[in-house]
């Protein structure tokens, strides 16, 4: 397996997730990464069975992670990551900090039964990621509602590096939950 080579102190655990046949994944190309993160969960889904067995394996290395995750998915894995987290215990999914969901697959979507799942949106921060070739379309548009994901349009030009904007885009979108989380604390009185 190959690691993302990221600087002393990094911030999160890359887990990334992709078809086993998939030879370039989108954020290889998107934001010259390399194909795997800290760690990589191979996706195979054609039965029920492998999914379940995709799952175990993502709980697996998002519990291995020494720091919290950032989950990066692109094509179907990006419904397989969504189901993934609406049907995981807390233990698990309060792990990851945030996913960089990259070109959501047509082919798969909330109504494939293999990634039947409860309608609410992801328990982190979320971005789905898109590029300027690629124009943002309506069933783009209902998964990121759907998810509570936000769109971010890739390919503008800026004096940061692609990783470094990927992380200011989770730092922001993390920000947003300790922002909800502090309002719900102070609406507890505190002896």
């Amino acid at each position: 397996m190959t690691s993302l080579a990221l600087p002393a102190g990094d911030l999160f655990s890359v887990i990334t997730t992709a078809g086993r046949d998939s030879r370039s994944a989108s954020w290889k190309s998107l934001l010259n990464w390399p194909r795997f993160g800290d760690d990589h969960v191979d996706y195979e889904a054609e039965t029920p069975a492998q999914r379940n067995r995709w799952a175990v394996r993502m709980d697996e290395a998002v519990m291995r992670a020494d720091k919290p995750v950032l989950l990066i998915a692109s094509g179907e894995t990006c419904h397989a990551a969504a189901w993934w987290a609406r049907l995981s215990p807390t233990p698990y999914v309060s792990r990851v900090a945030g996913a960089l969901l990259f070109a959501p697959s047509k082919a798969a979507n909330d109504t494939d039964d293999r990634f039947a799942s409860p309608r609410i949106v992801l328990p982190f921060p979320s971005a789905i990621v898109g590029t300027e070739s690629r124009p943002l379309d309506q069933r783009v548009l209902a998964l990121a509602e759907g998810w509570g994901s936000r769109f971010v349009e890739q390919g503008r030009e800026s004096e940061e590096s692609a990783w470094q904007q990927a992380q200011n885009l989770v730092l922001k979108l993390t920000a947003r939950v300790v922002e909800r989380d502090m309002r719900i604390a102070n609406c507890f009185p505190v002896d």
